[in-house]
């Protein structure tokens, strides 16, 4: 089991489940309404995350290519 992949349930669980809050705020943040950059900054912080997991899933499937290139070929035959 990929543990990490529940790290994809972060940003879901900010942008959803802030917004209720960001939504009380009333500044503007780079000229945008603090609802609309809190959007924003979630969706940035999705891709970070996004590219993580693609990262680690690449890390872990190169391992497990390295460990099946080192398997000698006569535990496959039989």
């Amino acid at each position: 089991m990929r543990r990490y992949r529940w790290l994809a349930a972060i940003p879901t669980l900010g942008m959803l489940g802030g917004v209720p809050f960001a939504n009380r705020v009333h500044p503007y943040v780079l000229g945008l309404p603090f609802l609309l950059a809190w959007i924003v900054v979630w969706v940035v912080i999705t891709s970070l995350v996004m590219a993580l997991i693609y990262l680690l899933d690449s890390r872990r499937d190169a391992e497990l290519a390295s460990a099946a290139a080192t398997v000698p070929d006569d535990s496959r035959s039989s």
